[in-house]
């Protein structure tokens, strides 16, 4: 007979919150976390550089929970010049040695000189399509509409961002394997996988026609190019 105490059972379905809205199980009760999940979160995002800070700091989250990520993301911000790709592809050896020396990123090593090499393969996809494009198009321009209604029926990986990963992977980017990209897709609204029941299901679903909308970084409109000042 086993005497220990059941384990506490991890909800799967929505879950109310004190101010009367049912939420997605995994932000839990952390105000930033819920402030992402009900801003961020699952909004169709367009912007090529917004998209491109996603995926590098997904690829930093690897082996981490992403709420360490968010609460590191402005230091992150500070640290990569903005992520603006056009500065961090001519990133060195003093600039990778600063980073490693930074307390408020995560200081892996592959995954910061990972991050520069995507920066020069952005540039690259920018210059000949558009990185937003490039991305978009593997869902045809719009959001897959999702309705899980449970935690435990959303994919870790689906065929899509198998495909995304290999052409990222054969573009020049790394840390970008099918679960971390599903994880992008599922964060800048390609695929729309709030609960049913969760108040942001049918509020992110009427975002998916909105093509201008931009959530972690204003349209910059500028030609992109290299810095090495």
């Amino acid at each position: 007979m086993n005497d220990a105490a059941p384990a506490k059972v991890r909800p799967i379905h929505p879950v109310q919150h004190a101010d009367g809205r049912a939420r997605c199980v995994w932000p839990g009760v952390d105000p930033l976390y819920v402030a992402y999940h009900d801003t961020e979160w699952g909004v169709p995002e367009r912007d090529s550089r917004a998209l491109f800070e996603k995926f590098i700091l997904d690829g930093f989250q690897a082996g981490l929970s992403w709420i360490t990520i968010l609460r590191k993301r402005p230091a992150f911000r500070a640290a990569f010049d903005g992520f603006r790709p056009e500065i961090m592809a001519d990133y060195g050896p003093k600039k990778i040695a600063a980073l490693m020396a930074d307390p408020g990123i995560v200081r892996n090593r592959a995954k910061i000189e990972s991050s520069v090499r995507s920066a020069r393969a952005w540039l690259e996809i920018e210059s000949k399509r558009g990185f937003s494009e490039f991305l978009w198009n593997f869902v045809d321009g719009q959001p897959i509409q999702n309705s899980f209604r449970t935690q435990a029926e959303i994919p870790a990986e689906t065929e899509i961002s198998r495909k995304m990963s290999k052409a990222l992977k054969q573009a020049g980017f790394n840390f970008v394997g099918p679960t971390i990209v599903y994880a992008a897709m599922q964060a800048t609204g390609m695929v729309n996988d709030h609960l049913v029941g969760c108040c942001r299901h049918e509020e992110c679903a009427g975002f998916a026609c909105d093509a201008g909308r931009s959530s972690l970084l204003p349209a910059s409109g500028e030609k992109v190019r290299r810095s090495r000042g």
